[in-house]
């Protein structure tokens, strides 16, 4: 029973499931695109593959997010453990282009039915444990510090594996001549993955206890999904501070699409060449994901300074929109000033939305019930990714200088704007008709 474990045991295995999942997905960051570009695929087969990817994602979202609601969490996070597996496999194995694509179609399957069902899992061990006032804020936030530090020790680790192997006795040409050309140096950070993925999916269903839920039948689960995501989506309609969460998602899905969009191209017109610019960005990225940590690791003591929740998550997103403003206001200028200003913008952008995903999500929390709790998390993650998509061809569409950064300047600002209203709502109990979903051997319908 979830109720056994303490939150600071909670708290623990939370943090463990951040790094497990994530850590693989960081070791596939670095090597990604060459190891497409190893196996012969031209850049229009490359943006189709990630595409597989983002449609997956997009298409899963929800009702992965509703399955977890009626079947449990720990059954589907280990679901996403699985098919990661099989996905790091093909990528890393996979020499056609229809190999390729179903190995990134099946990490979109992973990610989908990772979104939500782990951060729900530890606010519900924590609750049942400690009531429904019990301090979610200091987990949820170790809990992000836990997937940046992952993502950063994964994409240096995933960048250096085929630099290393290639010095001394060539240990990648010997691996790939033993192979017939099926792994290549650029492979063996996603066959890593594959079987980290596999040690998430047992850590899971090891170390996750929760309550069994009711029994129930195939079909009924089936209906109890779009049950559950269609009672997810209303309550962000009637919820003022579901409402705010969900909007400031959109926002965050602008910023750092326009973020990860025009990088590159900065750091290749600094050093003065693509493959210069590349290793730039690599620094850049991992340095981001340093700063999101750290942010994510204060995000109690900004609350604490700001005086609630709500406030540090408006000021947080403030600091945020700086960051990228200042970015847009270097964006076409040279010198030491305005590189330094620059790369201090982007830091900024990383440690404001880092200590700003955690106030906001235990403000959210506070509003949904266990029943839809994974279902609002996905509603968030699928706004976040579909304005995030749309920003991008804004951003892409628009003249090279600042305006194209101003696009994801604009949206945090604005998002921080709606914080700066009246926190009435932000403390009330869970409205009575949050989304749940509670099946019967015969029917599921939301409660």
């Amino acid at each position: 029973m979830t109720a056994l474990l303490s939150p600071a045991v909670a708290r623990r295995r939370y943090v463990t499931v951040c790094v497990l999942f994530w850590l693989p997905a960081g070791l596939a960051v670095a090597p990604g695109i060459l190891l497409f570009t190893e196996r012969g695929m031209g850049l229009a087969a490359i943006a189709g593959f990630f595409a597989a990817h983002s449609l997956t994602v997009a298409l899963l979202e929800l009702p992965t997010g509703g399955l977890s609601d009626v079947i449990g969490r720990r059954a589907v996070l280990a679901a996403a453990g699985v098919f990661d597996c099989a996905a790091f496999a093909l990528v890393g194995l996979g020499t056609s282009a229809w190999m390729l694509a179903l190995g990134m179609a099946l990490k979109g399957v992973g990610r989908a039915l990772h979104s939500g069902p782990a951060e729900a899992w530890y606010v519900e061990t924590v609750q049942a444990h400690s009531g429904p006032d019990a301090d979610l804020r200091t987990g949820l936030a170790r809990g992000s510090t836990a997937t940046s530090a992952a993502l950063a020790v994964g994409t240096l680790l995933g960048g250096a594996l085929p630099w290393l192997l290639g010095l001394g006795p060539e240990l990648g040409d010997r691996l790939n001549e033993a192979t017939g050309g099926q792994i290549l140096a650029l492979s063996v950070p996603a066959l890593i993955a594959s079987v980290l993925s596999l040690v998430f999916a047992v850590y899971v269903m090891t170390a996750l206890p929760e309550k069994p839920r009711p029994r129930t039948t195939l079909g009924a689960t089936l209906r109890g999904v779009p049950a559950t995501v269609v009672g997810g989506l209303r309550l962000g309609g009637r919820d003022r501070i579901v409402r705010r969460v969900l909007l400031t998602a959109a926002a965050v899905g602008a910023a750092l699409c326009a973020l990860e969009l025009l990088t590159p191209g900065r750091a290749a017109a600094l050093t003065g060449a693509p493959e210069s610019g590349a290793v730039l960005f690599a620094a850049l990225a991992c340095t981001g994901f340093v700063c999101s940590g750290v942010g994510s690791h204060f995000a109690p003591l900004a609350a604490r300074l700001a005086g609630s929740g709500s406030r540090a998550v408006m000021v947080c997103l403030a600091v945020a929109g700086g960051g990228l403003v200042a970015l847009a206001v270097t964006s076409t200028t040279d010198g030491a000033l305005p590189v330094v200003v620059a790369v201090l913008g982007y830091c900024l952008v990383y440690v404001g939305l880092g200590a700003a995903s955690p106030n906001q999500n235990e403000l959210l929390h506070r509003r949904v019930t266990n029943e839809g709790r994974a279902t609002a998390l996905s509603v968030q993650s699928l706004a976040l990714q579909l304005v995030g998509a749309l920003a991008g061809l804004v951003a892409g569409s628009l003249p090279p200088g600042p305006l194209p950064w101003l696009v994801g300047a604009g949206a945090l600002l604005i998002a921080a704007v709606l914080w700066a209203g009246r926190e009435s709502g932000a403390m009330s109990p869970a409205p009575a008709e949050a989304p749940s979903a509670k099946p019967t051997e015969t029917s599921a319908e939301p409660g």
